[in-house]
């Protein structure tokens, strides 16, 4: 009995020593890796625009004088993702303009941690408002989401609609003033650099999890092809790509702010023309709340997509942006 007892914990020892070593090994390489600036690093495709307290890094495509159309990728993409559905956009005439939203892509990052709706939509409307776009489109997936509708409840006499891909992050149910919960197990894992970054870095910004990661979001995971992978990891070679990953998602799980998106009430002053498209097996997001989210906008159309999961313009881009081209030209 007692040598089964000391071989399961000779077992067990051993298990964790290599899960150490693996933890180790990968936040040493991210040490190595995350050196370069955002100004160094970012794409010569695009370019930095001041937006309220940041630098927005952004890619345009067609006329300038088009009617532009502002896209808000999700958590851990970034402007890059959007090219596929902008090129034919592009080419129709609308001046299209993809946003990296800070912490990701190579956006500044704000002095102190601020990646509510509230800060994140007033970067948005400062972005319009550097660019002098009197009003825009205004094209947001995922967590992205909360950061397109807060832009849309502050100046919605300058948004001439909304698509609404399978999104997330709109904090309806908070009660107002919001707080920070600093007792639970969590929040005192989150707010401990220490432990925090390391996992991290074996983790979300580990370039073996990637394929692994997307797929968790996508019902056929080859779509996540080479070039794909290539794109997700190109922004993590800046200077603490990790830990600023990391205080991103210590902010979304930890400090329940209130802001416009709070309210549902709220939504239904949102008369433009709105179009809410879901995939019909999002696992991320259930479809239930984008049929709930069309059902409180006041003139919003719902789009099942079928066999889609979380990221129609990867798993479908060409049935998707049919959806699209046919509400924009009505």
């Amino acid at each position: 009995m007692r040598t089964w007892i000391l071989r399961i914990a000779r077992s067990i020892g051993a298990l964790l020593a290599a899960l150490i070593l693996f933890v180790v090994v990968f936040w040493i390489r991210a040490g190595l890796v995350e050196r370069e600036t955002r100004e160094s690093a970012a794409p010569e495709t695009g370019r930095f625009v001041q937006a309220a307290d940041v630098e927005l890094f952004i890619q345009e495509m067609g006329p300038p004088d088009g009617p532009p159309v502002l896209f808000i990728h999700g958590t851990a993409a970034w402007s890059e993702f959007w090219r596929e559905t902008m090129t034919p956009l592009a080419d129709a005439g609308y001046h299209c303009i993809a946003i990296d939203i800070p912490p990701f892509g190579f956006s500044q990052r704000p002095a102190t941690a601020s990646y509510g709706n509230q800060a994140q939509g007033s970067r948005i409307v400062g972005l319009m408002d550097t660019l002098e776009l009197q009003s825009v489109t205004l094209v947001g997936h995922s967590f992205g989401g909360g950061a397109t509708m807060e832009a849309a409840l502050m100046v919605p006499d300058r948004i001439d609609a909304l698509v609404l891909l399978d999104v997330g992050g709109l904090n309806l149910g908070i009660p107002p003033g919001g707080h920070t919960d600093t007792t639970s197990a969590l929040s005192r894992f989150m707010q401990t650099p220490a432990i925090r970054n390391p996992l991290f870095a074996a983790t979300a910004s580990n370039p073996l999890l990637t394929k692994t990661i997307t797929a968790t979001m996508v019902l056929d995971a080859e779509v996540v092809t080479p070039e794909l992978k290539s794109i997700i990891r190109k922004p993590l070679v800046l200077e603490d790509a990790t830990s600023s990953f990391a205080d991103w998602l210590s902010y979304v799980l930890t400090v329940q702010e209130h802001s416009l998106t709070s309210d549902p009430a709220n939504y239904r002053s949102l008369t433009m023309p709105s179009l809410v498209v879901w995939g019909d097996s999002d696992t991320v997001i259930p479809l239930a709340e984008g049929e709930y989210l069309a059902s409180i906008l006041p003139n919003a159309r719902l789009s099942v997509m079928k066999n889609v999961n979380h990221i129609p313009y990867l798993e479908d881009n060409r049935a998707m942006l049919e959806i699209i081209f046919d509400f924009l030209n009505k």
